[in-house]
C-alpha cells in the first residue's frame, strides 16, 4: 500500500462519509414526516404513503439507485451520480425509519395526549413539547441501527459511478493485482465509521440517563 493508494481510499472515505451524513440529515426528518402524515387525517394520504413506504422497502437498494439515476430523467429529473446516490439513500432510509417513528407514535400513551389537551395545549405544542422528546429517546437505538445500515448500503452507489470506499479499493486492487491490502484498509475504515456511530449513541444515552435520572445503559 503506497501513499497514493492510501490517499485514494481516504478520498473514497470522504465521499462515503459525506453521502452518509447528508442522507442521515435528510432521511430521519423525512421519515418522521412520513410517519406523522400516515397517522394524520388527510383523506387518501395515509394509504398513498403506506403504498410508497411498502414499495421502497420491498425494492432492492441497487434497483432503487438505478431507478433514480436512469428512470427519473425520463420524467424530467436528471441527476448527477452523487445527488442521485443521496436521493436513493434518503428515500430508502426514510422509508425504513418512518416505520420506527410510526411505531413509537402508535404506542405513545394516549393519556399524556389527553392530559395535554385538558390543559389547553394544541396538537402541535403537544407533539413538540411532550411527544417528540420521548419518542426520539426511545427510538435512538433503532434509528442508529438504521443509520449503520445506510452506511453499509453506500457501496451500492458504485453502480452509477460514484467512487466511494469500496470502489476506490477495487480500483487499487485491479491495478496492483493485490486486492487484500486495499480491501483490508476499506474494512477498517468502515469499522471505524460504524464504531463512531455506536459510540455516539452510547454517549447520548448516558447523557439522557443522567439528565432524566434513568438507569444507565
Amino acid at each position: 500500500m503506497t501513499w497514493p493508494a492510501i490517499r485514494t481510499i481516504l478520498d473514497g472515505a470522504v465521499v462515503t462519509a459525506a453521502l452518509a451524513a447528508l442522507s442521515i440529515l435528510l432521511s430521519l426528518p423525512l421519515g418522521l414526516l412520513l410517519a406523522l402524515l400516515r397517522e394524520g387525517r388527510i383523506p387518501g394520504v395515509p394509504a398513498l404513503l403506506a403504498a410508497f413506504v411498502s414499495l421502497v422497502r420491498a425494492t432492492p437498494f441497487v434497483t432503487l439507485v438505478l431507478f433514480v439515476y436512469f428512470v427519473l430523467p425520463a420524467a424530467g429529473l436528471e441527476l448527477e451520480p452523487v445527488p442521485a446516490a443521496i436521493v436513493a439513500l434518503t428515500l430508502n432510509t426514510a422509508a425504513f425509519s418512518s416505520e420506527i417513528w410510526r411505531s413509537a407514535l402508535v404506542t405513545f400513551p394516549r393519556d399524556q395526549r389527553e392530559a395535554a389537551a385538558a390543559f389547553g395545549m394544541s396538537e402541535r405544542a403537544t407533539f413538540i413539547r411532550i411527544v417528540f422528546p420521548q419518542i426520539w429517546r426511545a427510538n435512538l437505538g433503532p434509528l442508529v441501527s438504521e443509520v449503520t445500515i445506510l452506511l453499509k448500503c453506500t457501496p451500492a452507489v458504485a453502480v452509477i459511478g460514484v467512487v466511494e470506499i469500496t470502489r476506490a479499493a477495487g480500483r487499487i486492487g485491479a491495478e496492483t493485482y493485490e486486492p487484500l491490502p486495499p480491501f483490508l484498509v476499506a474494512t477498517l475504515i468502515y469499522t471505524a465509521l460504524i464504531a463512531t456511530l455506536v459510540r455516539g449513541q452510547r454517549v447520548v444515552e448516558r447523557r439522557i440517563a443522567r439528565r432524566f435520572g434513568l438507569a444507565r445503559p
